[in-house]
């Protein structure tokens, strides 16, 4: 496992890159020197979106595709950042679907969609990360603040994030003595694509009241946490950093 150097940019993956939070991670980290590795699941568009500002501010970014909880595919992603870069120093995994309906509701094949791509997703990136992320690195995985808030109607994606949440903690202590640190970002209610899908503004401006700051997340107030975890945040270890403005 061989180190970055005062010459060589640290190298971040970031899965999601296409979607709200993950692009502003993206983006963000870029703006501390690394090199991004932009995964995306679907849209490639987006994630060549990501690159090209990533490329235009002066950094450098490439996009890669695949599911995140097939190990083949995330094998290969992992496998193109150390071909363009030269290895592996930071992960970020944002990559998840939030499907919702009452637990007495919802069909059991979109609760199995919820487990694959949240909970076997982080395990395979998880996974792969701990066998390949160079010494002083960091993984940084992704909550949620409905762990705490306990919402109706986030059953099924607040139990996959809790799953997330023990892989976290347990990887952080399995790493001693690697110099690498494992933490998740439990993000609050955010104004992101994906939170905005189904609510009626009503639900929106209501959930944005919740805390005391009364107003939604942006992506850029979570990229800075994230920020803080993947570079100098290095005393910060086996935590779930909740970031929701004190909802919670």
């Amino acid at each position: 496992m061989s180190e970055t150097t005062a010459t060589t940019p640290r190298v971040a993956i970031v899965t999601g890159a296409s979607g709200g939070i993950g692009r502003a991670v993206a983006e963000r980290l870029a703006t501390d020197g690394m090199a991004i590795v932009a995964h995306y699941s679907g849209n490639v568009a987006q994630a060549e979106e990501a690159v090209a500002a990533i490329a235009a501010a002066g950094g450098e970014a490439i996009a890669v595709g695949g599911d995140v909880a097939d190990e083949h595919a995330m094998a290969d992603l992992f496998a193109a950042a150390t071909e363009r870069f030269g290895g592996v120093d930071v992960v970020v995994h944002t990559a998840g679907i939030m499907p919702l309906a009452p637990i007495a509701e919802m069909d059991l094949d979109t609760f199995d969609r919820i487990q694959r791509v949240n909970v076997r997703g982080t395990f395979v990136i998880d996974q792969l990360a701990a066998r390949q992320v160079r010494e002083g690195g960091a993984i940084i995985n992704f909550s949620t603040s409905i762990t705490r808030l306990q919402m109706p109607t986030y059953g099924a994606y607040a139990a996959s994030k809790g799953a997330v949440e023990s892989l976290t903690l347990i990887l952080a202590r399995e790493l001693r003595g690697k110099n690498i640190t494992v933490n998740a970002v439990a993000p609050g209610p955010t104004a992101t694509p994906l939170f905005f899908e189904g609510k009626p503004q009503q639900v929106i401006e209501q959930i944005a009241s919740l805390n005391p700051m009364e107003r939604l997340g942006t992506p850029q107030d979570i990229a800075e946490v994230t920020a803080f975890l993947a570079g100098p945040g290095r005393w910060v270890n086996g935590q779930v950093l909740y970031a929701n403005g004190g909802a919670a």
